[in-house]
């Protein structure tokens, strides 16, 4: 059972030392209760005060990873209902499923497919997690397929049978992996529980309420299963939404244990691929730890790519570039140094439209904490002393010969003051956006 802040607090040292980041022991006991930050954080917290805070340092929702060759997948860990509140911690998964009976060179192109696939998100590369593998009622036919994906993937995988003795022969395929097992029901959970002990892998458990996944998760708990899986089972889009979210509020809110689980999603089993996108995405983002796809496409994969990772992005620390300058289009000594800042959006706004206009020039990235132009320039994170620093840090002055810098044309202000800090170079100011820098580099420079 989980305990209160005065609970915890008396559990810990009382040294008041203020090395866990907080000015006293009850001030972390309350934060520890209010699963806001781990217990690992006590340097001096003793073993057996420890075991006992066990229960209330670990997250609502537990970590379950599935890992194959080196890859994992790894989902849960949340403490919030809502991004805004903190952040998200694990992205959901996609996969992909393939389904026993098919080809096995259509199933080995397909993950040669989505092996291979992977898109430029603002400097950041995304791709799919992996395949859910589901059996048709043959061993044989459910090996094979298992087998035709690893010819060409070592993605992580999710097992789907039902039968025992199936999912056993499936398991012995991928021997040394740890796959998510799907899934236990009421019928077979106990053989499911054995091989999921068997082989440390994650256990899905599948019921159409919320009461029977609980009642089940509790016995497959029981069984010696920790790492453990939730399928709703929901018969339509407005059952997934309430579902998902009454399971993440019981868990996170009303601390209630046997649902504090990932949750899995099937969206891949609507009629239609306009469906499954519309599922897929509701899925994203409301709650699903892992989503199973029926169909592979880059223009249905990439929104979704880049719908996750726009969710699961810390909203208190904007996606950034590394600072330094950057050649665009192979500069020489007489092309001009165009600075902005490390905001991703920012940065490849500008590489951008430097890069489609085929105009070469030197891009110096200031760093500005990953805030655009304006907003870096309010804070004070963005002025002609960093501009000045950047150039001095990067030795931009050695690859020029033509010393002339464009400032943003949203800071112009700062045209004076640069002048003062870099009184060797020519400061000019530029447009205000970036889709008019080809321009100005045409008619200006």
């Amino acid at each position: 059972m989980a305990l209160s802040g005065i609970q915890i607090y008396k559990l810990l040292p009382q040294t008041n030392c203020k090395e866990c980041g907080f000015p006293t022991c009850l001030a972390f006991a309350m934060k520890l209760a209010a699963k806001q930050v781990e217990l690992d954080l006590c340097p001096y917290v003793e073993a057996e005060a420890k075991a006992q805070l066990a229960e209330s340092a670990a997250p609502p929702m537990r970590l379950v990873t599935l890992k194959a060759n080196g890859n994992e997948v790894a989902v849960g860990n949340e403490t919030v209902l809502f991004r805004h509140e903190k952040r998200f911690v694990n992205l959901p998964g996609l996969f992909v499923r393939v389904k026993a009976g098919t080809a096995a060179g259509d199933i080995s192109t397909l993950a040669g497919e989505i092996e291979k696939y992977t898109v430029d998100y603002v400097g950041m590369e995304l791709g799919l997690d992996g395949f859910a593998v589901e059996a048709n009622g043959d061993s044989a036919a459910f090996v094979g397929a298992i087998e035709a994906v690893r010819s060409a993937s070592h993605k992580p995988l999710v097992l789907i049978s039902t039968d025992p003795a199936i999912m056993a022969e499936g398991l012995r395929a991928v021997d040394g992996e740890a796959p998510l097992i799907y899934g236990a029901n009421a019928d077979n959970w106990e053989a499911m529980a054995d091989l999921a002990k068997q082989h440390k892998a994650p256990l899905a458990i599948i019921a159409s309420t919320i009461g029977e996944l609980a009642d089940l998760t509790e016995k497959v708990k029981g069984a010696g299963v920790d790492d453990l899986v939730l399928d709703p089972s929901p018969p339509d889009m407005t059952s997934a939404l309430a579902l998902n979210t009454q399971i993440w509020r019981l868990a996170l809110k009303q601390n209630e244990r046997s649902l504090g689980y990932p949750v899995i999603a099937f969206p891949g089993n609507a009629s239609d691929v306009a469906t499954e996108t519309v599922l897929a995405t509701q899925a994203i983002a409301k709650y699903a730890g892992f989503v199973v796809l029926d169909t592979f496409a880059p223009e249905l994969a990439y929104p979704l790519l880049v719908l996750r990772q726009n969710i699961y992005t810390d909203p208190q620390k904007p996606i950034q570039v590394q600072p330094g300058i950057y050649e665009i289009n192979d500069p020489g000594p007489e092309d001009p140094v165009l600075v902005t800042t490390n905001f991703s959006i920012t940065y490849f706004s500008v590489a951008n439209e430097v890069d489609g206009s085929g105009l070469p020039a030197w891009l110096l990235v200031a760093d500005a904490e990953g805030m655009s132009v304006l907003t870096a320039w309010a804070a004070g994170k963005f002025d002609a002393e960093r501009i000045a620093k950047g150039v001095k840090e990067y030795d931009v002055a050695s690859k020029v010969t033509n010393k002339t810098i464009v400032l943003p044309g949203h800071v112009a202000v700062l045209s004076g003051e640069l002048e003062e800090e870099l009184p060797d170079w020519t400061v000019r100011v530029g447009p205000r956006e970036a889709v008019d820098i080809p321009g100005f580099m045409k008619d200006v420079l």
